[in-house]
């Protein structure tokens, strides 16, 4: 897997875990990370800045056609 599909991936985990993890504790705190997540997928289109890629990136993962 490149390291787009990656970031895609785990952007899609989070969100989906974090809706769980709300509706199962009721704790607003849950709530706040969709928006969060969105946000940076959001400006990397831009800025071309994402944590997790460059993380990825370190570990040796592939590069994909976005964050080369």
């Amino acid at each position: 897997m490149s390291i787009d599909r990656i970031t895609v991936a785990v952007a899609g985990l989070l969100i989906m875990a974090s809706a769980g993890a709300h509706f199962a504790t009721q704790a607003e705190f849950w709530l706040y990370v969709p928006p969060f997540v969105g946000f940076m997928l959001f400006q990397a289109t831009f800025t071309r800045f994402c944590p997790l890629p460059f993380i990825l990136k370190l570990m040796g993962v592939r590069p994909g056609a976005v964050f080369t």
